[in-house]
């Protein structure tokens, strides 16, 4: 298709799906769909993904992608600070993860392996517009991954008890405010300074890193990055529909999506547990008792056998495939998402990747989303103590990647909108 007939069928297909969802679904599943449509949207037309972080870093010098995260961090915990703060925790149902070496073995192993897949929970639905073979390898093993770490997630201690916690979660993990429960604000005030000081200690190393790439000549940028420092500026409303934008503009966006998503849900954003359900559900079609499964993973019975449009972070999953699929289309830039071609080790890496980031999540209580944004957004500790295994892992993993070929082989993945 040329790009205006796509436009065309994009506007329509944004149109079309939002009425068929109002139609066909409950009210609150049908708010999971348009909250995963935004974000599907900010993160293609933004070219944000919480795995490009390491790997754009170490592959091209780049850390605009690291910096816009900070930003985007700093705004969620400002937004979720005016939440908690007038309506008080109990309403919320807040991701204070514990502090643990599951914690740690999770970030290494989540780093680690979306090197080797090139994204993440939320990532890989959005690479499923543009790379099916890539996504879809990856999807299935994140999906095993995740359904033999339910078990590890529901009993063992590394995963369930904290080294440390506070009066509000007290066994659970360390609430920010209750640190600071004597300043203003309830401690808000502080959590959030606190917040923005390990936001731009991250901001003057990742600078500092990419000076020292430029001046020893191995700084290459990305291109996707370059495209939206060129964006030029309109004045009219309609170019926040039809071009692309900023990084810094869209990490606000996501805040804001974010801070709707904790005032109508009562929660934050999570993605990599129904890809586990997923996989449980394909277990019972093919005759395996959903008793069993339940019984192996711990997990409610009924996780497994409620309808895919009944499960509301589920739906919020395939918003935002929808969501990238408009955005791409909208913007006259879809091309099949078939033509990529890989080696057989280059899909042997892939599976590794979404394996061990699968496994991660349920050492860590989650993924990029669960792990690191929600909590941090929520004034979790263990937010930025994975952040920090994190790195660990995706430089571990590029190191690794290296090693193996597999960075020559596939450089990086390209955003699905240049």
């Amino acid at each position: 298709m040329q790009g205006k007939t796509q436009t065309r069928v994009g506007i329509v297909l944004g149109i079309g799906i939002i009425i068929t969802g109002a139609f066909a679904l409950h009210q609150d599943i049908f708010l999971r769909l348009l909250l995963g449509l935004g974000l599907g949207v900010a993160l293609t037309k933004g070219s944000i993904g919480f795995a490009g972080s390491v790997n754009r870093a170490y592959r091209r010098g780049s850390t605009q992608l690291i910096q816009t995260l900070m930003l985007m961090f700093v705004v969620t915990a400002v937004i979720n600070a005016g939440l908690l703060l007038g309506g008080g925790i109990e309403q919320y149902s807040l991701w204070i993860n514990p502090i643990n070496l599951g914690l740690i073995v999770g970030g290494l192993m989540f780093g680690f392996g979306m090197t080797l897949s090139s994204c993440c929970a939320s990532g890989v639905m959005v690479e499923m517009v543009s790379d099916v073979p890539r996504a879809l390898v990856t999807l299935l093993m994140f999906g095993i991954g995740v359904f033999i770490g339910f078990p590890i997630q529901a009993l063992s201690p590394l995963v369930t008890e904290t080294l440390v916690s506070t009066s509000s979660f007290e066994g659970k993990g360390v609430f920010l405010p209750d640190l600071f429960a004597w300043g203003p604000l309830n401690g808000y005030l502080m959590s959030v300074l606190v917040t923005i000081t390990f936001a731009t200690l991250t901001i003057y190393i990742a600078r500092r890193y990419e000076a020292h790439r430029k001046q020893n000549g191995t700084y290459l940028g990305v291109d996707g990055e370059k495209a939206r420092e060129n964006i030029e500026k309109s004045d009219s409303p309609l170019a926040l529909f039809s071009g692309l934008w900023s990084m810094n503009f869209t990490a606000i966006v996501i805040a804001v999506i974010f801070g709707i998503m904790m005032a109508t849900t009562s929660a934050g954003w999570g993605a990599s547990t129904p890809f586990g359900l997923w996989f449980g559900k394909l277990l019972i079609s093919i005759g395996i008792e959903s008793s069993s499964v339940a019984s192996f993973t711990h997990r409610p019975e009924t996780l497994f056998t409620l309808p895919f449009f009944e499960h509301g972070v589920s739906v919020q999953n395939l918003g935002i495939l929808l969501g990238t699929l408009v955005a791409v289309v909208w913007l006259g830039k879809w091309t099949s998402p078939f033509n990529a071609q890989y080696s057989a080790k280059q899909y042997a890496l892939f599976s590794l990747g979404g394996l061990l980031m699968g496994v991660g999540t349920r050492f860590a209580n989650g993924c990029n989303v669960g792990a690191l944004y929600t909590p941090i957004a929520n004034f979790s500790l263990s937010g930025w103590v994975f952040f920090g295994a994190l790195v660990v892992g995706g430089i571990l993993g590029n190191q690794f990647a290296r090693k193996v070929k597999l960075i020559d082989a596939a450089p990086l993945a390209k955003p699905v909108i240049q």
